[in-house]
This record gives structure tokens, sequence and C-alpha cells, in this order.
């Protein structure tokens, strides 16, 4: 049984479908015209929409495209009695995948139709149950991701080296996994590894497999994820983080393409395409010491940098709604409603954990709520008890807290690059740097 809803303006037909329909057991809802079906499609969701062509205030073609932008999940069968070669062609390049001409010769034709694109839609909906630990995609909706997804999407087919930069919750990993699902690779591994969970020793062994006997505890021969990947994509966060014999060890293998299982001779291939991603400033890094410039040239073949969520609010609610959703999906309970009233609250709020904090704080939500719907009220207490809103600063009393306070912002600014910070503040990046330890910040 599928929830469908039927879109004809002519009463004698409409009822004709709606009661064929429901002699299959469908949940069957119908609309006037273009203009109620749309009304009704907003106030609760259908799996199918049967929708005639021809029709007042709205028409079935306009129908399909605010359907395909606002719920591209939902089956669309298109119903006319104005068949033709340039309506069809233009409705099944936005995405209708049954197109009858009226008048229905045979109702269990039509029934056979409506049942094809409800099985569709249940295999779709159980695809995506089983992708619910994926994690969420990234929004299209704020101008500031516009050239992020262009970037990412240029560069997917090629085997470029992709360095992704941002501050921790941005969504790297979303980003390397939309690469990997676009390349010539897709079809193959997607392997990550987290740079700064593992010690410097189980990092190597982790990457690169080690022998029988190559250490204390090595009773067996191991594969490493590199040999595991072959023929995908590698991933590694918190590049920034390697040791520097790490470093130059990964450089070794950027460049010859070969590396060796620790306490092995023989050499392996690494047939992966690499993506790496850090919350680091690897300039800075570079300019201090502590990271090696051969190895960031060729890491950053390809930079991207992604936005924090502060600064593209058009996502909060997007993104909420859809991390709701997957949260209610992983705590098994029904779906749940983000009111209007929450809307505000995750506007206002500056998210310094980005999308993570917000992941977290609805799983939070979601957990407590007794009810399908998330309020204002929930949401603050999801948040324990604070409410979601910018951090209120009292003003600063003192010439250090106005030097600091000026600092902090500069430094945010620039994503803590204290040369650009400097000249924002006109004065020289050595004094900068004594004012930070002066003023003991971080």
């Amino acid at each position: 049984m599928a929830s469908i809803l039927v879109v004809e303006d002519e009463e004698g037909v409409r009822e004709f479908l709606v009661e064929c329909l429901e002699d299959d057991e469908h949940d069957v809802q119908s609309a006037v015209d273009g203009q109620d079906g749309l009304e009704k499609l907003r106030r609760r969701g259908f799996d199918v929409v049967l929708t005639d062509l021809k029709m007042p205030r709205v028409d079935g073609m306009e129908l399909l495209r605010v359907v395909r932008a606002e719920q591209p999940e939902v089956e669309v069968v298109m119903l006319t009695a104005h068949g033709g070669v340039e309506s069809a062609i233009e409705a099944t390049k936005l995405g209708v995948m049954e197109y009858l001409e009226k008048p229905v010769d045979s109702p269990a034709a039509l029934r056979l139709v409506v049942r094809r694109a409800a099985e569709r839609r249940r295999l779709r909906t159980r695809a995506e149950a089983n992708r619910s630990d994926e994690p969420p995609p990234l929004s299209f909706g704020a101008a500031a991701m516009t050239p992020v997804m262009h970037a990412l999407d240029k560069v997917a087919p090629t085997e470029a080296t992709v360095l992704l930069l941002g501050e921790s919750g941005t969504g790297k990993e979303v980003a390397a996994r939309r690469i990997h699902a676009n390349s010539r690779r897709g079809d193959g591994p997607f392997c990550a590894v987290n740079c700064a969970a593992l010690s410097e020793s189980l990092l190597e062994s982790e990457l690169f497999g080690h022998e029988k006997g190559a250490f204390t505890g090595a009773t067996a021969r191991r594969r490493g994820r590199l040999e595991l990947a072959a023929g995908g994509t590698f991933f590694l966060d918190e590049v920034g983080e390697l040791a520097p014999s790490m470093q130059a060890k990964l450089l070794r293998v950027l460049q010859e393409r070969t590396y060796e299982r620790v306490g092995g001779i023989q050499s392996l291939v690494a047939d992966v395409r690499w993506v790496a991603a850090t919350n680091r400033d690897l300039d800075q890094m570079v300019a201090e010491g502590s990271f090696r410039e051969d190895l960031f040239h060729r890491l950053s073949v390809f930079p991207v940098k992604l936005p924090p969520l502060r600064d593209r609010p058009e996502d909060i609610i997007p993104l909420a709604e859809s991390l709701l959703f997957r949260a209610t999906q992983g705590l098994k309970r029904a779906p749940m409603i983000l009111q209007a009233s929450a809307h505000a609250g995750l506007k206002a709020h500056p998210w310094p954990g980005n999308v993570r904090e917000l992941a977290n704080t609805l799983e939070r939500a979601a957990i407590l709520a007794d009810g399908n719907t998330l309020g204002a009220d929930l949401l603050t207490l999801a948040m324990g008890g604070r409410a979601p809103s910018p951090a209120v600063r009292s003003l600063p009393r003192t010439l250090a807290e106005i030097e600091a306070e000026a600092i902090r912002a500069a430094l945010a600014r620039h994503d803590g690059n204290r040369r650009q910070a400097a000249e924002e503040l006109s004065i020289g990046e050595r004094t900068l740097y004594d004012k930070i330890k002066r003023l003991g910040l971080r």
C-alpha cells in the first residue's frame, strides 16, 4: 500500500482514478487542480503523485517542477489527453518515469503503473535507510557553498590530490566522499584514516601493514589500509598532526607511488587517489618548520576551503531537518518535525562546532523528545539549558581586554593566520606574536 495524490480538474475522471486506486488498497487523496495539489503536498508527504497535464492555475508540468525541487523523492506519473513528443520529452527530463494518455482504457493498466512507481519509491527509501550511517550531505543552499561545490565537482573526475581545509566539523569527510563518489574510482573502496587518532608507530602499521615478526606482537602478516584501498580513494584526515618522520614516509609514497610493509622489503604499489584534510594552518606550520614544505606542495595540488556554518546561515535549517531525520532513524523512532519556533534559535547560535555540533544537539533533542515535534523549548533543553543564541560578552573594562578582543577577532576573521591578522591590525607580525604571548591568548 502506498500514499497516492491524484491531481485532476475533471471531477468525473478524478473520482474514477481515485476509485481504481482505492481498489488496490492504496491511501488515496485527491486535489481539484495543481494549486490544490501543491497545498496538499506541502501539508503531508505522498509516495506517488498522479497528475493531469492541462489544469487551471497550476498545470501538471509546473507541479512536476515544484515536486522535483521540494520533494525529489516523490514519484510522479503524468496523465494527459494532450499527449505529444515535446511534452513527453520535457516531462521525462524532469523525472517522470511513467507518461500515460487519457482516457485510461484499462483500470488494471493504471494500477500496474502506480504499483511500479510505488515500488520504486519503496526501494529508494530502503536504500536511503541502508545509507543512514553515512555523513549528512553538504547543503547547496548558501552562496558560500556554491564555489566549493563547483570546485569539488570539477576536480572529482581527475586524479589530482585534493587538500580540504576548514574548521573542525565543517564536513571535510563528506566533501572527500563526494569527490570519491563522482570520480572514476567511485566503484572502488573509500578508506579514511585519522592521523590524530593513532600514535606514530600504530599509524605506520595501519597505513602500510606489517610483516610477521616486524615488532613485538606482530604474529602474522597484516595488510595495510593502502593495500586494502587499492583502486579507490584514500582519505587522510587531520594530516596536520603527522609526526615529522611520518611526513617523510608519506612524502615518499606520494612521490614514488610505492611503499613497503613495516619489516618488509617487497615494494607495493599505492594505487589510490589521495584526499587530505586539516583544520590547521599548514602555511603557518611550514613557516614555523613543523610541517614539511615539499609534502605541503604535494598535498595541496588542489586546495578547497570549506566555510564554517556561521558563514552560511541559509544552510542551517535544511541541514537541521536532514540531521534530525537521520537522528530519528538511528534511534529507531518516528521522524520528527522541526517547528518554526526552533528556526530563530538555530540561526542565531554561532555553532562553533559547525555541522558536528548541530548534529549532536539534534540527536540529544530527539532523545529527550516525548512527541514527534522539536520546538524552541526542547532545543534549549538539548543545549544544556542554554538558549541557542550568540554568546553575549560584557563590555571590556581595561585596555588589555580591548586589545585582546581586537586580536581575537582579527585572528578569527583570518582563520588564525597571524600574518594577515597583523596586516589588518597595522602592526608587525612579530609584534602581534609578542602581544599574543603577553596577553595569554591561544
